[in-house]
Parts: C-alpha cells; structure tokens; sequence
C-alpha cells in the first residue's frame, strides 16, 4: 500500500499531485500555459467542486514553514486550481486574452 501524499479525505485528489502540486506561482503559470485545455478541465473539475472542503480543511491547519508535507501539497494544489480558474470560467483557452508575455512577470516575494 502506497502513503497519501494528501490529507485524509482527499485521496481522490492523487491522481493530480504529481503535476499541478508547484511550489511557486511561476511554475503555476507556466504549467497552466503548457498543459492542454483538456488536462486543464479534468483537474478543474476534480478539484473544483471540492474547493469548499479543501479551504474548510486549511483553515484548520496553521500556515508555517514546518507545514505537513501532506498539507502543503494540498494548499498548492488549491493554488494551481486558482491559477487554471480563469482558463476555464473566463477565457476558454491558457493565454489571457489581449494579454502581455507572462514571462514579463517577474515574481520577486517570498512570503514567510
């Protein structure tokens, strides 16, 4: 038997940890501009009719660097749904509309 590499509860999730768990919001736009609209509506709608639960579920455990590994995975797994939403609800398609090169937008905070 393989260890969940999510919080209990959501082992339904698994199947999108290996690919949409990135630790920063960098590597979250690019993947949403590398990834076929098609894996981008699978993990949206895995993900999102959940969204309700999985931020019940985070604002129970304190945000810190010593955050469970299970834990973080689920936070940046939320993170990226947030990165794809606009994909999805709003575009149709990983580019913004009429928008610049996200290469362009450097982040440069990190945030304790």
């Amino acid at each position: 038997m393989t260890e969940s590499r999510l919080p209990e509860g959501f082992e339904d999730l698994e199947p999108f940890v290996a690919q949409w768990v990135l630790p920063t919001s960098t590597a979250r736009s690019r993947k949403r501009h590398a990834t076929p609209m098609d894996e981008i509506h699978a993990f949206y709608d895995a993900v999102q009719p959940r969204l309700k639960e999985v931020l019940t579920h985070l604002n129970t455990v304190p945000y810190a660097d010593d955050m469970p590994d299970d834990e973080r995975r689920l936070l940046e797994l939320t993170l990226s749904l947030a990165e794809i939403t606009t994909a999805v609800e709003w575009y149709g398609q990983q580019q913004v509309v009429d928008g610049f090169d996200p290469e362009r937008l450097v982040l440069t905070t990190d945030f304790p």
